[in-house]
């Protein structure tokens, strides 16, 4: 495991993950049941979601190495863009209604962890990962990074998302990640064309 990777992973992870609609999710089931099954069902969800993302990865690294990195440069842009510029009400709203259906009468882990199964196959975290795991050549630090940013998020979320909500707003965690994102993106461009 390559700790520097590890680390870069989490923080990329975390602040693509905080500002997204599975969040909010998260955020309104941990508010109205008890957060620690919340955040055990979104865990598990997301588990399955870096397994599947390191896999992938895995496979992208087939490709050719300039290939690899202009297809990860193009998906930070990508995400960096969307943090950037779509609304957070519309994650807000997006979020809102995957946390009504899971009050449904399923048990709360289990809906949690249906909520953010289904909420975030392709979803931009899972991208991130995929391509990360390409990227760096350490299936187990990319898994591991991506793993603890998204229980941290989760965990931010059912436990104390009012509260970090009041101190720091959606719309500046998501420029935040945002601006990391591009930041990557440009690295990434300047390492390819220098390749």
């Amino acid at each position: 495991m390559i700790l520097g990777v590890t680390l870069t992973v989490f923080i990329l992870i975390l602040l693509a993950e905080l500002p997204d609609k599975t969040m909010i999710a998260v955020l309104i089931m941990g508010s109205r049941y008890r957060p620690v099954t919340v955040w055990i069902g979104a865990t598990l969800a997301f588990a399955v979601h870096v397994t599947v993302a390191v896999a992938v990865g895995r496979l992208l690294q087939l490709l050719p190495h300039r290939w690899v990195e202009g297809v990860t440069a193009a998906l930070f842009a990508a995400g960096s863009a969307y943090l950037l510029f779509v609304p957070e009400k519309e994650e807000e709203e997006k979020g809102e209604e995957e946390a009504d259906q899971a009050r449904r009468g399923l048990r709360t882990v289990t809906a949690a962890f249906l909520v953010i199964l289904v909420g975030e196959f392709g979803d931009l975290t899972q991208i991130l990962t995929a391509n990360l795991a390409a990227k760096y050549h350490s299936a187990i630090s990319v898994f591991v990074g991506a793993m603890a940013g998204l229980a941290a998020a989760a965990a931010l979320a059912a436990f104390g998302g009012k509260a970090l909500l009041r101190v720091l707003p959606v719309a500046i965690i998501r420029k935040t990640g945002g601006v990391a994102l591009a930041g990557f993106a440009v690295y990434t461009l300047v390492t390819l064309v220098r390749g």
